[in-house]
């Protein structure tokens, strides 16, 4: 099966990144927009756009038979989902198959299994992949103690149909319990609709580390590799690297082999991602959870790599074997993403959507731009702060970070306050550039940041003052 035309239910630079697949494989675009989005940069460079709704997600992007509507109105043969919103929804799987218009993702059945955290650990156990120690739903703050003393402390709480960082929450001691679970409790309701809670033995020097998987229909898996998300705030990633860093040969195998196991045994097609937490005390591996999605740092596997993954999720959603065995993927240099969010790190990173009134990304040889973004633009408030994903490669990550730093220097936006000061900072840390970093390091780094830009301001106001009475 070859698509003629491809419906985009998605937004911002993955929707951009979904049409300029599309056009690489003569495929015609559709992009659902809501009202905030109507004169957007995906709604300008798609074929066509089609307005689904009002400027809420929940009123548009995250009504499943509105996005079904849309693909059956302007004939598409296929859905592609993006990543966040309906991405990793079983319901818009099923109204695809129910009405012959091909989801460019995984099965239903393979989204069910991964999706729910619990269902997702005791899949994976019965593979024989090793699971962080936890327990099975905790349905009062009793039993979440009961089972933070049984696991050992300190432990996290998280939800069970969670993402996006929510409806998670660390216990450092018994005492806590009660407060954290009625707090991670309440989010997840918010969230997800679901205020299911799951205890986990929680490894304070651990390492994010994840795995890009490719399956097609004759169940045929190979992995492109591994990625590096340890630098997060509030479970939230902001940089990303591939390869890993600061783990050995062996254990890279051994982590790259379990996300094939995984992936194969639950019949995986499409492109998804295998999360795992390397405890760095013991260099043991865990499972932690699947994405059945594209996910938002795929560049920097993509630059590593040389292959489109977009592009492949297209081909293998129109029935196309994977034209890659293992080991014709090949692995050169080093890439690392940044993400550049609308924020303000004076302002505990809020956001801070509005007009962009100069817009100058950094060019040159290794340097990627993956953005919706232009001089001109108004953020909407309705939905997240990404403004771009800054992406650079190079022979090693050395000179990968070098890139990355002068990349940073010229990426010039104005209007908006943005988190490329914070960006910078962190990457000329000596813990980040030896690799010494963990998963708490970078919320260990936000009030050195501040004090030095007070630091900064004071030295600047001095100077000012200096130069006034120097000329008086």
């Amino acid at each position: 099966m070859s698509f003629s035309r491809v419906l985009i239910a998605n937004r911002g630079e993955i929707a951009i990144r979904v049409i300029n697949a599309c056009r690489a494989l003569g495929i015609e675009s559709v992009v659902t927009v809501a009202e905030a989005d109507r004169e957007s940069l995906a709604a300008r460079m798609a074929d066509r756009a089609i307005c689904i709704g009002p400027s809420p997600a929940t009123d548009s992007y995250l009504k499943p038979q509105t996005i079904l509507t849309a693909a059956l109105g302007t004939g598409c043969d296929a859905i592609h989902p993006g990543y966040g919103f309906l991405a990793e929804d079983p319901e818009l799987v099923d109204l695809c198959a129910a009405h012959h218009v091909q989801f460019i993702g995984p099965r239903s059945e393979s989204i069910r299994i991964m999706g729910d955290k619990l269902r997702s650990r005791e899949f994976v156990r019965s593979c024989g992949i090793p699971v962080i120690p936890g327990s099975d739903k905790a349905e009062t703050s009793a039993e979440a103690t009961a089972f933070a003393e049984k696991i050992g402390l300190p432990v996290i709480l998280k939800a069970s149909a969670g993402g996006g960082g929510r409806g998670i929450k660390i216990v450092l001691d018994t005492n806590s319990v009660k407060e954290a679970f009625e707090t991670a409790a309440a989010e997840a309701r918010e969230a997800f609709g679901n205020p299911t809670l799951y205890v986990e033995r929680y490894y304070a020097n651990a390492r994010h580390v994840e795995v890009q998987v490719l399956g097609d229909s004759s169940g045929k898996v190979i992995h492109l590799g591994e990625r590096d998300c340890s630098l997060q705030r509030r479970y939230q990633k902001v940089i990303e690297e591939a390869p890993a860093l600061s783990i050995s040969e062996e254990l890279r195998n051994r982590i790259l082999e379990a996300a094939v196991i995984i992936a194969k045994k639950c019949g995986y097609e499409n492109a998804g991602t295998v999360e795992f937490v390397v405890d760095q005390d013991t260099a043991n591996f865990y499972f932690l959870e699947m994405n059945t999605r594209i996910q938002v740092e795929h560049p920097v596997t993509e630059m590593i790599t040389g292959v489109d993954l977009v592009q492949e999720q297209i081909r293998i959603a129109g029935g196309q074997a994977l034209k890659f065995d293992q080991p014709d993927i090949r692995f050169e240099g080093h890439a690392i993403e940044c993400r550049i969010n609308a924020e303000s790190p004076l302002n505990s990173f809020y956001p801070t959507p509005g007009l962009i009134t100069d817009w100058r990304p950094p060019e040159g040889s290794g340097i990627r731009i993956d953005s919706h973004c232009y001089t001109g633009y108004s953020m909407p408030i309705y939905y997240d702060s990404l403004l771009a994903k800054l992406i650079v490669h190079n022979t090693n990550r050395l000179q990968a970070i070098e890139r990355m730093q002068q990349a940073l220097e010229n990426f010039h936006i104005s209007g908006p306050d943005t988190g490329i000061p914070f960006l910078q900072f962190l990457i000329n840390e000596p813990e980040f550039l030896s690799g010494d970093v963990n998963t708490l390091w970078l919320e260990g780094k936000l009030e050195k940041f501040l004090s030095s830009l007070t630091t900064s301001t004071n030295s600047t106001e001095k100077k000012r003052k200096h130069d006034r009475n120097t000329f008086c």
